[in-house]
């Protein structure tokens, strides 16, 4: 079954299956949409396209590295910009200032 999915982006582990509309990598544990690493582009973590703009929340708590900051979950981050790297989204939270969030810790809110 392995040899017509793809490797896990995470740790190219070749032992994928298949779970619903996901696949999904026993070694690391991660899962991500099979249409959405075939279109490229930037989606969040449920697979949605996103675009310089939009406006997402935040889906989990996320500690700030050096602070004792914690961004929580359903926090509004609107005009988020697109960029390329590990963290590819910037943006400006109030209070927190300029960050850079990964998009697989956000959800698209529809405007």
């Amino acid at each position: 079954m392995s040899e017509t999915l793809p490797l896990c982006p995470e740790c190219s582990s070749a032992f994928v299956y298949p779970a619903d509309a996901l696949l999904t990598c026993p070694e690391c544990g991660h899962e991500w949409s099979p249409v959405a690493a075939a279109e490229g582009g930037v989606r969040d973590a449920v697979g949605n396209l996103l675009a310089d703009g939009d406006t997402v929340t935040v889906i989990k708590d996320l500690k700030l590295k050096g602070s004792s900051t914690v961004i929580k979950v359903g926090t509004k981050v609107r005009g988020i910009r697109l960029v390329d790297g590990d963290h590819d989204i910037d943006c400006k939270l109030p209070g927190v200032g300029q960050i850079g969030l990964k998009s697989q810790f956000v959800k698209k809110v529809a405007e």
